[in-house]
């Protein structure tokens, strides 16, 4: 009778979609180490980075400080990712790295001989690809969070979800929302702008038609009148 019960059950859960819950459940741990992964290749690639500028644009400590605090935050963080507010602040700790990354690398446009260093070079390219990986890492993971989430909250996934204690998982948040959601205004009431004058048009002058012609100057023999003949 037990043998029946359990077997009537282990059919009941998985009708229900309880396997369904493990995998999606896996899917969304695997995709958040990928982020984790991704996120710590960059800042494994902030020392050199700061050590090379370093080298070249020392005076320039208000921003290379401001990069290794910033990373030195991030390692503070210690996230769990079923905890809405400890991913916000996860989220907000590589927000600030993210922004100060951006202010080094500004500083460098200004240093011709910094920009032709092979390091440097190597160092930007990894750290442009290690950008693109978080974007495609964090893009899949609140991908996967949104399937999970909405899988359990469906009819009758959510009643196995409560009777074994699952619940929904935050997410991600568009960085800078308020910034987002501002619309930009649009004055219509302004009046519109004066149309250029436009030049007059000049008439070209007539042409004369068989205009006069001068008077021929007096030729010997020819034109002008003969004096008399004298006796």
């Amino acid at each position: 009778m037990r043998v029946i019960l359990l077997l009537l059950l282990s059919m009941l859960l998985t009708g229900c979609g309880y396997n369904q819950i493990q995998q999606k459940d896996e899917a969304v741990k695997a995709g958040w180490s990928e982020v984790l992964n991704q996120y710590k290749r960059r800042a494994d690639l902030i020392p050199n980075l700061v050590g090379t500028v370093k080298g070249y644009a020392g005076h320039e400590a208000q921003v290379l400080t401001a990069v290794t605090e910033a990373r030195a935050r991030v390692g503070q963080v210690q996230v769990n990712a079923d905890d809405a507010a400890s991913l916000a602040q996860f989220q907000q700790a590589q927000g600030e790295l993210a922004s100060a990354l951006s202010r080094l690398l500004v500083v460098s446009e200004n240093y011709p001989q910094l920009k032709a260093d092979a390091s440097f070079l190597n160092l930007q390219t990894q750290l442009e690809g290690t950008e693109n990986r978080i974007t495609v890492a964090r893009g899949r993971y609140i991908q996967l969070v949104q399937d999970y989430n909405t899988y359990i909250r469906s009819f009758p996934q959510n009643l196995v979800a409560m009777l074994f204690g699952y619940k929904q998982k935050p997410n991600f948040t568009v960085e800078d929302e308020t910034r987002i959601a501002d619309a930009p205004s649009v004055d219509f009431g302004a009046a519109p702008a004066e149309p250029a004058p436009v030049p007059p048009v000049v008439e070209p002058a007539a042409s004369v038609v068989n205009p006069p012609q001068p008077a021929l100057p007096p030729v010997q023999g020819g034109n002008a009148p003969q004096p008399a003949p004298t006796e």
